[in-house]
């Protein structure tokens, strides 16, 4: 299947969010492989946007986010969480900016996200970010591999587009800061889709 590379991720981080939906994310790992249809993303953009965790300068953390796109950006909450994005903006960009995938709609490797997330029904697996990445093995290890360069284990795949008609757009998750980056519609999601997260 054809890996997404670079040129999808230099482009306008709201338009790399729209159009990550329906693409396939991938994670390959000692021969095993998942993957799951991107349904739920969100967006932080620029030293402007108080939720962006750049917004503060460039630190030792956020240094991915100003980097080149095309990068995974992996961190964790709450002392216990990994949250997966992925860095999105035009060449050239000096300002931190990512995608963070929220939900996936699982396609492969099913019995081994089984293993990963036991006792949970199928539709609870990845639908939301935290689940998401304990579904596809993500953790700190995965922060800052390249997932435009050629195979690389955690990347992307060409899926399917989602019509305009079925995307939904709405405040991120969890935020709180001041308008008007409060309420900002940079949450993007697949209208219908189980797995989008219950946010």
């Amino acid at each position: 299947m054809h890996q997404l590379r670079r040129d999808f991720f230099e482009r306008d981080t709201l338009t790399v969010a729209r159009n990550l939906l329906g693409q396939i994310l991938v994670h390959e790992d000692a021969g095993c492989r998942v993957a799951g249809r991107v349904v739920e993303v969100e967006a932080y953009i620029g030293l402007e946007d108080q939720a962006n965790h750049g917004h503060r300068g460039l630190t030792p953390r956020t240094a991915i986010m100003f980097g080149p796109a095309g990068v995974s950006y992996v961190y964790l909450i709450y002392g216990i969480y990994w949250m997966l994005n992925v860095v999105a903006k035009p060449p050239g960009a000096e300002y931190p900016a990512a995608v963070l995938l929220r939900a996936v709609e699982p396609v492969e490797g099913l019995e081994i996200m089984a293993v990963r997330r036991p006792g949970r029904r199928q539709r609870e697996w990845t639908n939301g970010p935290a689940r998401l990445a304990l579904a596809f093995g993500v953790n700190g290890t995965h922060n800052g591999i390249d997932m435009a360069a050629e195979g690389s284990p955690l990347r992307f795949e060409a899926g399917e587009p989602v019509p305009d008609e079925q995307v939904r757009t709405g405040p991120r998750v969890g935020i709180n800061v001041p308008e008007p980056w409060q309420s900002k519609p940079w949450r993007l999601w697949v209208e219908g889709s189980p797995y989008v997260s219950r946010g």
